[in-house]
C-alpha cells in the first residue's frame, strides 16, 4: 500500500551534518505519521523521531533532541531528517517508516509502524 525509499546516508566526521530523505509512494493518503528509526550492529532498532503527516506534532529521542530535526513535505510526499552535530554513536542504518494508525498521537514503537524503507547507512568517524 505504501512504499518508502531512504536516501542521503554516507560517511562523515564527528560534528558534520547529513540530511536523510524518505520518498513515499502508493496510498500516501493513508499515512498518519512518519518515523525515523536506527539500528547499529549488535543493537535493537531504536526510535529516533516521528512527525504527524498532517499538522505539526513531532517527537524526538533524548539522544538526538536538539541535534536532529524531522520534517515532511506533503506536496512532495517526502519526509526528511536533518542531522547536525553528528557523533560516532549516531552510526547506524537509518530507516524511515509509515504509521497508518497514528491519528491523535505519535507512536514510538517499531512494531506500531506498518511500512518500512530498506534503510540507509550513516557512518560518523571520530
Amino acid at each position: 500500500q505504501v512504499q518508502l525509499v531512504e536516501s542521503g546516508g554516507g560517511l562523515v566526521q564527528a560534528g558534520d551534518s547529513l540530511r536523510l530523505s524518505c520518498a513515499t509512494s502508493g496510498r500516501t493518503f493513508s499515512i498518519g505519521a512518519m518515523g525515523w528509526f536506527r539500528q547499529a550492529p549488535g543493537k535493537e532498532r531504536e526510535f529516533v523521531s516521528a512527525i504527524s503527516w498532517r499538522g505539526s506534532n513531532s517527537y524526538y529521542a533524548d539522544s538526538v533532541k536538539g541535534r536532529f530535526t524531522i520534517s515532511r513535505d506533503n506536496a512532495k510526499n517526502t519526509a526528511a531528517l536533518q542531522m547536525n552535530s553528528l557523533k560516532p554513536e549516531d552510526t547506524a542504518v537509518y530507516y524511515c517508516a509509515a504509521d497508518i494508525n497514528a491519528v491523535l498521537r505519535l507512536r514510538l514503537l517499531a512494531r506500531e509502524y506498518e511500512y518500512w524503507g530498506q534503510g540507509t547507512q550513516v557512518t560518523v568517524s571520530s
